[in-house]
């Protein structure tokens, strides 16, 4: 029998469910992909701090007065809770400090590469908008010539005609 038949297979690490790892006060690898998940941090916390003020906006709540700032601030903190139990659930976790990990890898351009960029788009879009444009004065220029578009007088081709007439 080979060594590797022998061998017993290791025991896998038993991950928690989310619900499970909810009501955990740790933080997993807390020092790994630290800027990505304080910003998706930030990004779910607000999200639900907008729902709890929408909530206290709503006909549900609106009803109940001075209550209804206690249910928002009640769902806003079960909310934020959330928010931190989701980046520090361990495969999401996983997740971002992998993201961070290929962010690092990128080769960002400089200033001068960006602003070199953006002007090659912007001309792009301008000339396509000019292309376009003339190809449409064209073309309606054209059904209008043979009978296939009318127009109320207000159209370019109408000035444009009435200046040679």
């Amino acid at each position: 029998m080979s060594s590797l038949a022998k061998q017993k297979p290791k025991p896998e690490t038993k991950r928690g469910g989310f619900f499970s790892e909810l009501f955990q006060f740790g933080l997993y690898k807390p020092n790994q992909g630290r800027i990505v998940r304080q910003v998706s941090f930030f990004t779910i916390a607000l999200l639900g701090l907008l729902t709890a003020w929408e909530i206290k906006r709503s006909s549900l709540v609106s009803g109940l007065g001075q209550g209804g700032w206690l249910v928002m601030i009640a769902i806003a903190v079960v909310l934020i809770w959330l928010a931190l139990r989701v980046v520090n659930y361990s495969v999401f976790a996983d997740f971002l400090i992998a993201v961070e990990a290929e962010m690092n890898k990128v080769s960002w351009p400089t200033r001068t590469e960006l602003w070199n960029a953006s002007q090659v788009v912007m001309f792009v879009i301008f000339a396509m908008a000019a292309f376009l444009f003339l190809f449409d004065a064209i073309w309606t220029f054209i059904f209008e010539a043979i009978g296939i578009r009318y127009s109320d007088g207000n159209s370019l081709w109408a000035w444009f005609s009435g200046l040679f007439s």
